[in-house]
């Protein structure tokens, strides 16, 4: 692992992505948005105040289905680069750019939406059955026709779109590009630290007293920065508040959840009871990793080391092509080949640099390639990064390939589960590699650290977290940097009870991730993973009918609400069964580690 991180100019070209799939050159891309500036130009004066039959609205959809192609492929060109490096002026102005075109496009066409929902319904029924690709974005016109504004008022949101969006860039700035965390010091050693060498080296790192006192900086940091952080989330709460009551939401919990197609009942349950079940479990976890590692204590800063710091699996980027293709072997040749396209057609940016933005994520375009973002370490770990990103990506094909691009996303409620599936036929092969008990120990705990923890733990934190926030703010109350520190910490206190130190930072865990700014995201990975959980037990005990019903699961794109798509898989979510059976598969594990551990 190198701790000092490069520039961006710096860094090996073959460890990052290439671009030119979308346009070759800025040239291209800047003939391709003039272009569609006059595409929407046409199309608005084309249609406005003219959607007056069955026919006319098929056209209309069909260029508009042209139109949104390419406003996604430009917006994909503008923003990918900035999220490789923050402090790069020229990718922050192209995004910037893009933002105030995608902005003047949205106005144009605001009229649009506003305008479908005034058709008869009869007639948006009849065009849904003469295209069927195109049921789902009617299914939402007919839906949204009681929360739709006048139109005027739609178009001043469109105009006011880069400022209302603004909190989340705000935060990235302050977080990638003003942050200097400089040094840390132990035993005379001098470390450098940053935002990601943080989250992706040293909370994991072996050696006890260097993970704390990175831990101890890193939130040192933090909190000089922890009022203009806590004043731009109130500002992006405060905008989703007023959303909600204009669109005559009561809640701005039920404002959220609405996009995805599920109630306050699917919500509360997931984080209910992984707070009140799946605590015990992770607790018992943890105390086992303090008796291993024979530590005083185990606080906050701890509970992301592996349980065997000795048995290291270190993976280079070569060696994980064999890793990720046996892996996914299982879902047939067609669904490996496709993602095995990621190495020779570079879409993953693999390296670390200066300014780069945090964690990973999968960004899909609907006529080219997806696009992925991680920071590559060498680690076990990051194998199991690069297999959730590509579970999006596989899906992403899949879908965009049988349905239209104004169908082509699923419920947010949905979006995790083949991301976290591919991370448990990960953790499947690691077990198959061997029959040595302390490789399936690993295999095990990296299945608890990887994929449960970050899932069912540490997004589901957030998602109880944030549910308090949105309940103060539903009761009309504000909050400062201090407030949000006490929920956080009393949502840590909760989960792990006594088992685990909530040492001083870890309230400030408010201020590390980007999911606040993204509605109700944060509790959607732990339902997407008990779909996943759920379907991979099917898979490992029904085999080959498993697996063709989780590849119809992933071409569904947004045809059905989650319920039914989830039926599609195999899972029924209308009950707490699936989640109760996850937790109880995740209790058997931690126990079988346990064991395994006595008898290594």
């Amino acid at each position: 692992m190198q701790e000092e991180l490069k520039k961006r100019s710096e860094v090996q070209e073959q460890l990052t992505w290439d671009l030119s799939a979308l346009y070759q050159t800025r040239e291209e891309f800047q003939q391709a948005v003039d272009q569609l500036k006059q595409d929407v130009e046409q199309f608005s004066k084309k249609y406005e105040g003219n959607l007056s039959s069955t026919s006319i609205v098929l056209g209309a959809l069909t260029e508009f289905e042209s139109i949104m192609t390419v406003f996604q492929r430009t917006n994909q060109y503008a923003y990918l680069p900035a999220s490789t490096d923050l402090t790069n002026s020229d990718y922050i102005e192209l995004s910037r750019y893009m933002q105030n075109v995608s902005a003047e496009l949205a106005t144009q066409l605001s009229f649009f939406d506003t305008e479908l929902m005034s058709v008869d319904t009869n007639t948006l029924d009849e065009a849904a059955q003469s295209e069927p690709r195109l049921a789902p974005y009617i299914r939402h016109i007919k839906k949204n026709k009681d929360i739709r504004l006048d139109p005027a008022v739609e178009k001043a949101l469109a105009q006011l779109s880069p400022v209302l969006s603004a909190p989340e860039s705000i935060y990235d700035q302050a977080k990638l590009a003003d942050m200097d965390f400089g040094t840390f010091t132990v035993d005379g050693k001098d470390y450098p630290l940053s935002f990601v060498l943080y989250e992706d080296y040293y909370a994991f790192h072996p050696d006890a007293d260097i993970r704390r006192a990175a831990f101890d900086k890193f939130s040192a940091v933090l909190r000089q920065y922890q009022n203009v952080v806590a004043t731009t989330y109130y500002t992006q709460i405060q905008y989703e508040k007023t959303m909600a009551t204009m669109r005559g939401f009561d809640s701005v919990i039920d404002y959220l959840l609405y996009g995805q197609e599920v109630d306050q009942e699917l919500y509360n349950r997931q984080i209910d009871i992984i707070m009140s079940d799946l605590a015990p479990v992770m607790r018992k976890y943890a105390a086992h990793l303090k008796e291993v590692h024979s530590l005083d204590k185990i606080t906050y800063a701890d509970l992301k080391i592996d349980l065997d710091t000795d048995y290291s699996m270190p993976v280079t980027i070569e060696e994980s092509k064999d890793i990720v293709a046996d892996a996914v072997s299982s879902l047939g040749d067609d669904y490996t080949d496709r993602i095995m396209k990621a190495y020779p057609e570079r879409w993953v940016d693999f390296v670390q640099n200066v300014g780069k933005s945090t964690g990973g994520f999968c960004s899909t375009t609907y006529d080219t390639h997806p696009y992925i973002l991680m920071s590559w370490t060498n680690q076990l770990s990051d194998v199991y990064t690069l297999i959730h990103e590509l579970g999006h990506a596989g899906q992403g094909i899949l879908t965009n390939e049988n349905n239209s691009i104004l169908g082509s996303t699923p419920s947010l409620y949905l979006i995790e589960a083949p991301s976290t599936f591919n991370e448990l036929l990960l953790t499947d092969y690691l077990q198959r590699k061997s029959d040595d008990p302390r490789q399936e120990r690993f295999a095990l705990t990296k299945m608890i650290s990887n994929t449960y923890f970050h899932n069912f733990v540490t997004h589901l934190l957030e998602a109880a977290y944030q549910r308090e926030v949105y309940r103060l703010v539903d009761a009309g109350k504000g909050f400062d940097a201090a407030k949000l520190s006490e929920l956080k910490r009393g949502v840590l206190e909760q989960f792990w009870g006594e088992d685990v130190e909530i040492n001083p930072g870890a309230e400030l865990t408010w201020m590390r991730q980007p999911h606040y700014y993204m509605g109700l995201y944060p509790y959607t990975y732990s339902a997407g993973l008990t779909i996943a959980t759920q379907a991979f037990l099917k898979l490992k005990e029904e085999g080959q009918p498993m697996v063709e019903n989780w590849l119809e699961f992933l071409k569904l794109g947004d045809q059905k609400e989650p319920v039914e798509a989830a039926a599609v898989a195999g899972v029924d979510i209308t009950t707490s069964k699936p989640l109760d059976d996850t937790i109880h598969y995740l209790d058997e594990t931690v126990d079988r580690i346990i064991a395994l551990t006595e008898q290594i």
